[in-house]
């Protein structure tokens, strides 16, 4: 019983520990499609957008991050398993690093949208939003394991009694489910 309240706590504490401007859209939510016809029309409206970083360009001022979109969940990550809706700019006066925002890293932002802006894609000249970041979150990286023990210990039984059916496995990350699940994967 303890390992399912711990187990409680962990899932409410990872859901609480996204930035609230992430978590909860804008009162009025302003899709994609409508800021790709008209961009000067919905000059300075709040978004909450996401997708995939494409690429990342640091000027002298600021850093330019494009972005293929996706449509987000409740929690406001990228629906991947969704048809792309097009591209976006991000504009942040920080300096993002390009390790840290790496291409094909999921990412949500949240901002203003502040009009439109020229990117060459390939050999082709497009015209996409561009979107003032207030907010700007990575989401972590899952990964799938098979098996559901330690040191390579099957059906939940582990060395050392940190495992079994709500245990911590590699690592001390939580897993979920019996016989394998998902874990966060920092690139150890």
């Amino acid at each position: 019983m303890k390992y399912y309240f711990l187990l409680l706590c962990l899932l409410l504490s990872a859901c609480s520990s996204l930035p609230p401007t992430i978590e909860n859209p804008p009162a009025f939510d302003l899709a994609y499609s409508y800021a790709t016809q008209d961009p000067a029309r919905y000059k300075n409206m709040p978004v909450r957008w996401g997708g995939v970083i494409a690429e990342v360009d640091n000027e002298q001022n600021a850093s330019l991050v494009q972005v293929l979109s996706y449509p987000l969940n409740s929690y406001g990550r990228p629906m991947l398993d969704e048809k792309p809706q097009g591209r976006f700019v991000v504009k942040s006066t920080q300096f993002l690093d390009p390790l840290v925002y790496s291409k094909n890293s999921e990412i949500t932002i949240a901002g203003t949208l502040t009009g439109a802006i020229d990117r060459t894609i390939g050999k082709k000249t497009m015209t996409l939003p561009l979107v003032s970041a207030t907010t700007l979150y990575i989401w972590p990286v899952y990964t799938y394991s098979s098996y559901d023990g330690y040191y390579g210990y099957p059906y939940g039984y582990s060395y050392g009694g940190y495992g079994g059916f709500g245990g911590f496995g590699y690592y001390g990350f939580p897993r979920y489910g019996w016989r394998g699940g998902y874990y966060p994967y920092y690139g150890w």
